[in-house]
């Protein structure tokens, strides 16, 4: 039985951590913008990690998305250099950057709530 909370899940927060800071002060690539780590998933043998971002402002369209990692994606080599010098660990991992949606997910569901809950109000009056 694995451990709740084990260090490949401590890794991930120090890394996530990291990154966010990293991206937010020292990536100066326009197509970047506002991004922030929301999560980060390191394999068990802490070679590769994937790196869940999105933005603060959020994406107008798919193709800003897209902009936005193929910046995080060619910034990785530096991402990864700057993590070694911040992380003491002997292997830092290969970062990937994916596209989180969970966020707008959640502003999604929270319309829908909103407009249900109004369309109930007004059923009962």
């Amino acid at each position: 039985m694995a451990r709740e909370y084990s260090r490949t899940n401590r890794f991930g927060e120090v890394i996530m951590r990291e990154l966010a800071l990293m991206i937010q002060r020292e990536v100066s690539d326009p197509r970047v913008g506002m991004a922030t780590v929301s999560h980060v998933d390191v394999t068990a043998d802490l070679k590769y990690a994937k790196v869940y971002v999105t933005r603060l402002n959020g994406f107008e369209s798919e193709q800003d998305a897209a902009e936005c990692l193929k910046g995080l994606n060619s910034a990785a080599g530096y991402l990864r250099r700057g993590l070694a010098g911040r992380v003491k660990l002997r292997n830092i991992p290969e970062l990937q950057f994916v596209y989180d949606q969970s966020l707008e997910n959640g502003f999604k569901m929270d319309e829908l709530i909103a407009r249900a809950n109004a369309s109930n109000r007004q059923e009962d009056d």
